[in-house]
């Protein structure tokens, strides 16, 4: 399955961790921002823009890693447009239901996942397996 890790340079030692872990296990990443440094200009900011964008529609899965920015929001913004499935990875449910949460993590397809990077991980590999024996 095709998928990408949305979040912010603050989460990027978590996000290279699912990264790797979904790789491992036959998973395509379609885009690595963790291997890009942060970017100012115009220029460089179009061309990373359309980078992640393309990457997310050619995705099967959205994950977000919270907290994350403004990008990463904008990202769960086009998967659900285009209803990609999401998982929303978190340490405890403040992000899901407390002052920190959106309505859009409660639409469509999105999926809480609770608990540390390797809770994240088990739960969004049992879900992948579930769709593809559907």
């Amino acid at each position: 399955m095709n998928f990408y890790t949305a979040s912010s340079f603050r989460n990027i030692e978590d996000v290279r961790f699912i990264n790797d872990q979904l790789i491992k296990r036959g998973h395509h990443l379609t885009y690595d921002w963790t291997q890009s440094e942060r970017v100012e200009t115009v220029a460089e900011l179009n061309r990373i823009g359309q980078l992640e964008l393309d990457a997310v529609q050619a995705s099967d899965y959205l994950i977000l890693v919270l907290p994350a920015g403004k990008g990463s929001h904008v990202e769960l913004g086009i998967a659900l447009t285009v209803q990609i499935p999401v998982f929303l990875c978190m340490l405890d449910s403040t992000s899901w239901t407390g002052s920190e949460a959106s309505t859009f993590y409660h639409v469509c397809d999105v999926r809480p996942c609770f608990g540390q990077v390797n809770d994240w991980v088990r739960t969004i590999l049992d879900a992948m397996a579930e769709r593809t024996v559907q």
